[in-house]
């Protein structure tokens, strides 16, 4: 059985707790590996070598931190297939989306090449007699990164990129249900150029999640996960005086106004809500038709597509559309959600529950379902189900519509699907959502701007990647200088101004 420990000091390292966590193939139900779970010791342990690591790393130029990730950019290129292969096999989504998690982790590293301009700080000449003023964009120190298992390379890179890149040395806690990419990120760090210790990766469980929150040497942290373990995060870290930014769950809502091209809406609705089997927190998992016969014409175009979807192991390769859910625990909660919605009144117009793959029986794999004539107060509606189900929500008028993602509890995506710019202009301005879709289904926005939700589904002042990433893991410092010759003699006792 393959053991997965730890790396701690540019080295993997065994685990010492006696206590493992089990790694599936999705696809099978079979154990393919155990993770090493980590006591507060092997934290502290890894922590103490970062911060030992730290101050050599931040000493150095910025240019210089930026060559190490135009290699890591290289390496990721040259290792693609080897790392989609093996979050495939742990995660379970196929390999053309395996690869698109690494790319959209890859453009952040590309981004933060760009650090030497990102770090720059103000300069004033003269703002009082002989007086000039600038500030400096310094690091943090030891910061830490808590991951969760849908993104498995994606969201680490969003994470210790920028963080490494500004100076810091970082912890990284992955999730310990698909834990192999992450440790290969670690390597290919290491092989770039990046000295030992400034990127430690501790598999665990709350634990160690606890052991990041508690120790006083870290000093931010960034979280992705559920919402309640987010707002967890959030209180303990911000108690014991860190820096936090937490990223909670989702209930993401795409509208299509009766003057949508119905077909770009349902080939959106079909990529957006079924691809990774659910398992995105940017899916959009409610459809909200404006008036009957929009929402008529969306079920006769829908339904057989999500009948005709293609499930399968990832090694099928491009015939499949969408994989098994990452767990059975996730499999049963999946289904079980859609057994409520059933229980609840919804209309299942598809029913992926009873779906069977020969030779796969004992997989996690569960059929698109689609429901209809899903109201408000259904657990459906509000639940996050994270699995591939859809549910049409009918809205008489667009001001039904827009109330709908406006008066929900979370706030991470939304995206209208219209060729009225009035409708889309106000939907934009109105909208009390993070990240905005006008014809577009999933609005993760690009490396070079900054990723967050409202409401439930963030918490914290920055958000993530782009330029936000870089205020986070930094603090300003600002400088007043004098030179002897521009000072007179005497003592002030005023409070100085500039006049």
């Amino acid at each position: 059985m393959k053991k997965i420990g730890h790396f701690i000091g540019g080295k993997h390292v065994e685990g010492t707790s006696g206590r493992f966590a089990d790694v599936y193939n999705p696809a099978t139900g079979e154990v393919q590996a155990q993770v090493a779970l980590a006591t507060r010791a092997e934290m502290r342990a890894a922590v103490e070598n970062a911060a030992a690591a730290q101050p050599a790393w931040a000493a150095q130029n910025p240019q210089k931190r930026a060559r190490v990730l135009m290699k890591f950019v290289d390496l990721l290129h040259r290792d693609m297939d080897k790392l989609a292969e093996a979050l495939s096999r742990e995660h379970g989504k196929t390999i053309p989306d395996a690869k698109g998690d690494v790319i959209r982790g890859l453009e952040v590293a590309e981004f933060c090449i760009g650090v030497p301009h990102l770090m720059k700080g103000e300069f004033t000449e003269g703002a009082g007699p002989g007086i000039d003023m600038y500030s400096m964009r310094q690091p943090l120190g030891v910061v830490a990164g808590i991951t969760p298992f849908n993104f498995p390379a994606m969201i680490p890179m969003w994470k210790f990129c920028p963080a490494i890149a500004a100076g810091n040395a970082f912890i990284l806690k992955p999730s310990e249900r698909d834990p192999s990419v992450p440790m290969m990120l670690a390597e290919l760090m290491l092989e770039a150029g990046l000295p030992a210790g400034i990127l430690n990766v501790v598999n665990g469980d709350k634990d160690s999640v606890d052991a990041i929150l508690d120790d006083e040497t870290i000093q931010a942290v960034g979280f992705v996960g559920s919402t309640a373990i987010a707002q967890y995060v959030y209180s303990r870290g911000c108690a014991a005086g860190k820096r936090v930014q937490c990223f909670g769950g989702a209930k993401n809502h795409m509208i299509i106004m009766p003057d949508a091209d119905m077909d770009q809406a349902v080939d959106a609705l079909i990529g957006a809500g079924y691809g990774a089997a659910g398992e995105r927190c940017m899916a959009i998992s409610v459809a909200v038709p404006v008036g009957e016969d929009t929402a008529n014409r969306l079920i006769e175009k829908l339904a057989p597509r999500v009948e005709a979807l293609k499930i399968g192991p990832y090694t099928a390769g491009n015939d499949v559309d969408f994989g098994p859910l990452v767990t059975k625990d996730a499999y049963t909660r999946v289904k079980g959600l859609v057994d409520k919605g059933v229980e609840q009144g919804a209309k299942l117009v598809v029913d992926g529950r009873n779906f069977k793959m020969q030779g796969y029986e004992n997989g996690y794999f569960i059929g698109g379902c689609l429901f209809d004539n899903v109201t408000k107060e259904m657990d459906i509606y509000k639940t996050e189900i994270f699995g591939p189900v859809l549910s049409v929500v009918r809205a008489k008028t667009y001001e039904e519509a827009i109330d709908l993602p406006m008066s929900h509890e979370y706030g991470n995506g939304a995206a209208i699907f219209t060729r009225d710019g009035d409708a889309a202009r106000d939907f934009s301005t109105r909208i009390n959502i993070g990240m905005v879709g006008i014809n577009v289904p999933i609005p993760v926005p690009l490396a070079y701007h900054t990723f967050g939700g409202w409401k439930k589904s963030g918490f914290g002042d920055l958000n993530q990647h782009g330029p936000d990433a870089f205020k986070f893991y930094t603090r300003t410092k600002t400088v007043t200088s004098r030179w002897p010759s521009g000072i007179k003699n005497g003592a002030e006792f005023v409070i100085p101004t500039m006049r």
